[in-house]
């Protein structure tokens, strides 16, 4: 009875809060209803971090009891590839050099990567390999084909680099179909994987992010086997999703894999990231090929606790820390999240 009473009156002053407060916004950090006798979630999300610095398509690993962060290049300099560093996954801050410089986690480029500005390094992702080593992956524009983008590789003994690129000659690029983005390593148990997106916007006919006017292109995501050494590729390719035409702006991309309770489950983000529809959303498979389910709603989607634009999130190997970005200021600021899998439903 007494527990009845407390909960009552619990729920009566929520109901006030939520008359009187007001709707949280993306300059503070987030952190809505708790859990209340099972009635009420807590949301986890929080940002903007890093001061609302521009850090756009995170990705996160786990290291030595501590977070890191990569993210794509900085505009206005010649860092190709950032890195921030938290030790609490709560406050993060840029990794820099001894002279108090930002730290360029590949500085030196291959052969293949258009060399200066131009290179557009987006999109890194960083594992650890058995041997204790790091390989990152990133994508970055073609001297081939300067309007599109390749896959590379790149590895280092520390796992803030310097990564050192592994060939002259990109891991995945697919140019007669619109090049490769967005690459994302998974190792699940042993057994090591690459994902990424064709990029067929790039060859799109026009409209937002170059894919809204039909014929609208695919842009699926594939996944294939990796060897213990993280960057050779075994066996072939497989699709296991591509955006839905027209009602997803012709854009699925930034693909991010987990396998939690016999469930595969694969983030990413559909349409295009500079209109307000750009969210993160996922899908769920009893096998890595798929087929896959999309859920039946974005993970998080613009106006979820004030956020804009949210997308390109990556996800822990254990499926709980996920780093994301959204719109803040005029770039994408890092936000923060911890989800929960209950059967093939993903909350934050």
């Amino acid at each position: 009875m007494r527990s009845s009473l407390f909960l009552g009156a619990a729920i009566a002053a929520l109901a006030q809060l939520a008359h009187t407060r007001p709707v949280a916004q993306p300059t503070v950090e987030v952190s809505l209803v708790k859990r209340i006798s099972g009635l009420f979630d807590k949301r986890s999300e929080s940002g903007p971090k890093i001061g609302g610095a521009n850090f756009p398509d995170p990705s996160i690993i786990g290291y030595n009891n501590g977070w890191y962060a990569f993210a794509t290049r900085t505009r206005g300099t010649n860092v190709h590839i950032q890195v921030a560093y938290s030790s609490d996954f709560s406050n993060w801050s840029i990794v820099k050099n001894s002279d108090g410089s930002q730290k360029d986690a590949l500085p030196n480029l291959p052969s293949w990567v258009v060399p200066g500005a131009g290179s557009n390094t987006w999109a890194p992702d960083v594992s650890r390999l058995d041997d204790g080593t790091f390989v990152m992956y990133y994508s970055a524009s073609t001297t081939s084909d300067t309007t599109k983008h390749c896959v590379g590789a790149a590895k280092a003994t520390q796992i803030t680099g310097p990564y050192t690129p592994v060939s002259s000659q990109p891991l995945v690029c697919e140019l007669s179909v619109g090049g490769a983005i967005d690459a994302s390593g998974f190792n699940d148990n042993g057994k090591r994987y690459l994902l990424w997106k064709v990029d067929g916007n790039s060859i799109g006919h026009g409209g937002a992010c170059g894919n809204t006017v039909a014929p609208i292109v695919p842009t699926p995501i594939k996944v294939q086997a990796l060897a213990n050494d993280g960057i050779t590729l075994q066996g072939s390719a497989t699709t296991i999703l591509d955006n839905l035409g027209a009602s997803e702006e012709g854009i699925i991309e930034a693909p991010s894999l987990t396998h939690v309770n016999g469930i595969w489950i694969l983030y990413f983000s559909g349409n295009c990231f500079t209109g307000s529809n750009y969210n993160v959303n996922y899908a769920t498979s009893s096998s890595i090929t798929g087929p896959y389910t999309r859920a039946a709603r974005p993970l998080f989607k613009s106006g979820d606790i004030g956020l804009s634009g949210p997308g390109g999130a990556d996800i822990d190997r254990y499926g709980v820390n996920m780093l994301f970005h959204a719109n803040y200021g005029s770039g994408r600021a890092l936000y923060q999240a911890q989800v929960s899998v209950n059967g093939k439903v993903v909350t934050a």
